[in-house]
C-alpha cells in the first residue's frame, strides 16, 4: 500500500522488496512530497517539484534529481502546486511518473492501495481531477484521500491513547493552519487558516539580504539554506532586538554565514564564533553574509504577521481564537494538547515561544502543553501509516471496483475531506 503525503518534498525509500498487496502514503504539499510503502522505515524526503539550472537550462530535473545539478545557485522551481493548491497537474504527473516508475519503486498499481493528503477548503474540481488521475490512469486498487491533520492526529491519539481532543498547527510552505480535532474528527468552526509560511519568510529574507548587502533574489535555494541553518525564534523580541544593536563582539546575536561557490564549497554554513573577523577584511576567497536581527525578525512574521503588513492573527492568537470558538467544557482539552507540525516549527525556540504566548492568552486555570514531536515534517505520515494497519482501513478508503460503479460521489461520500 502506498502512504502518499503531498508536500514539496518526497520521502524517498530506496530499493525494497514488498508483498504482492502493497499500502502506500502518500503526505502531498507544495515542496515535499512523502511517499513510501507502509511497511518500510523512513529514509529521506524528496522535493515535491522539477527544477532548471541557469547553468543547464536546456534539462530539467525531477524530484530528487536535485542532488545531480552541479550549481544549484540559480535554480528554477516548477512546483506543481501554487499557494497551497495543485494547480499544474502536468509536473505533478511527472513527479509521480518518476517516483512510481522503475527507477524509484517500480509500483504495480493494480496491487495496490494509496493513502494520499490534501489541503483543507480544497477546490471540488481539483478533487475530482486527483480520484480521475489515481483510479483512470494510475488504476490503483483503492485510495484513501485525507487532510494531513487527519493523520497527525491519529498519531498524536495513538501515542496518547487516553486524550480525547488535540489542536494540529501545521505551518507548512504556503500556509498556516489550526485544526481541532475531537475522537479523531475536525472540529469546523475551529479550523483557521493563516496566510504565511516558509515561502514567504524566504522571500522575505532574500529581500532583506538583498537590501542591505547581497542581490540574491535569483537565489532560493541558497537562502531558504540559509534561513533553515541560522535562523530562530527570539524568546523576547525586543531584548534580542538590543543586542542586535551592539557592536563587535558584545553583539551575542552576530553570525557570519559562508555562501557556498559550489566547487571548493558545497553547502554554505555558519562560521564558529571564534573564527569571525568583526574588524577588517575576512577570509579571501570565501564570500560572507553577516546576519544580525535578520535571524530572528523573519521567523517573528509567524507570530506577528501585521510586522509586514499582513493584516492576519500571528499562530499563538490563532490558537487561541480557535479554540474560543469551541464548546467551552472542551477548551481544557484543547489547550493542554497542542501539536506543532510541519517544517517551520523546527526553527530553534519556536515550541518555547508559543506557549509562552498561548499561556498568556489562556485563563489562568487552564493548564497549557505544546508538543513537538520528533520529526514534525514527517509527522502525518506516520500517521498514515497507523492509520493503514487499522482492521477498519478497508472501510475508510474507496476501492477501484467502487469508484467505477459509482464515480466521484462516493469518494464524497466516505472521505471526510
Amino acid at each position: 500500500m502506498f502512504l502518499f503525503s503531498f508536500s514539496s518534498q518526497l520521502i524517498d525509500g530506496g530499493g525494497v522488496e514488498r508483498t504482492k498487496q502493497s499500502t502506500w502514503a502518500t503526505v502531498n504539499t507544495e515542496r515535499l512530497l512523502c511517499v513510501l510503502p507502509v511497511d518500510y522505515h523512513l529514509e529521506s524526503v524528496i522535493p515535491n517539484c522539477q527544477f532548471r539550472s541557469k547553468t543547464a537550462r536546456l534539462k530539467t530535473f525531477t524530484a530528487n534529481q536535485i542532488d545531480e545539478v552541479k550549481d544549484p545557485s540559480g535554480l528554477f522551481y516548477i512546483l506543481p502546486f501554487q499557494k497551497g493548491y495543485l494547480v499544474n497537474w502536468d509536473v505533478q504527473r511527472q513527479v509521480w511518473d518518476y517516483l512510481f516508475g522503475k527507477e524509484m519503486f517500480q509500483v504495480d498499481f493494480m496491487e495496490s492501495n494509496i493513502i494520499i493528503t490534501e489541503p483543507y477548503f480544497n477546490f471540488s474540481s481539483i478533487q475530482e481531477s486527483m480520484n480521475e488521475i489515481l483510479f483512470e490512469e494510475y488504476q490503483f486498487q483503492a485510495a484513501l484521500r485525507v487532510n494531513p491533520g487527519a493523520l497527525s492526529a491519529h498519531r498524536y491519539f495513538h501515542d496518547k491513547p487516553s486524550e480525547l481532543c488535540c489542536i494540529i498547527v501545521d505551518t507548512g510552505y504556503s500556509f498556516t493552519h489550526i485544526v481541532p480535532y475531537c475522537r479523531s474528527k475536525k472540529k469546523q468552526e475551529g479550523i483557521i487558516r493563516i496566510n504565511v509560511g516558509g515561502k514567504l519568510l524566504t522571500n522575505h529574507l532574500k529581500e532583506i539580504i538583498s537590501y542591505r548587502q547581497l542581490h540574491v533574489m535569483d537565489e532560493t535555494h541558497v537562502i531558504n539554506q540559509v534561513k533553515e541553518d541560522v535562523c530562530y525564534v527570539a524568546a523576547d523580541f525586543y531584548k534580542e532586538m538590543e543586542v542586535a544593536k551592539l557592536k563587535g563582539e558584545d553583539n551575542s546575536v552576530m553570525v557570519d554565514y559562508v555562501l557556498p561557490d559550489f566547487s571548493t564549497i558545497k553547502k554554505g554554513f555558519a562560521k564558529p564564533r571564534e573564527e569571525m573577523v568583526f574588524s577588517g577584511k575576512t577570509t579571501a576567497g570565501e564570500q560572507i553574509l553577516r546576519l544580525t536581527n535578520e535571524r530572528f525578525a523573519v521567523p517573528e512574521i509567524l507570530l506577528h504577521p501585521s510586522d509586514i503588513g499582513i493584516q492576519e492573527m500571528g499562530i499563538p492568537e490563532a490558537i487561541v481564537h480557535s479554540i474560543n470558538n469551541l464548546p467551552e467544557e472542551m477548551q481544557p482539552h484543547f489547550f493542554k494538547n497542542i501539536v506543532l507540525t510541519g517544517g517551520n516549527s523546527l526553527f530553534p525556540g519556536f515550541k518555547e515561544r508559543v506557549y509562552s504566548e498561548v499561556r498568556k492568552l489562556t485563563p489562568t486555570d487552564y493548564d497549557v502543553s505544546v508538543i513537538l514531536p520528533q520529526n514534525p515534517i514527517t509527522y502525518s505520515w506516520e500517521g498514515g501509516k497507523l492509520i493503514s494497519e487499522n482492521d477498519d482501513f478497508e472501510d475508510m478508503v474507496v476501492t477501484r471496483e467502487e469508484y467505477e460503479e459509482n464515480g466521484h460521489e462516493i469518494c464524497e461520500e466516505k472521505f471526510d475531506i
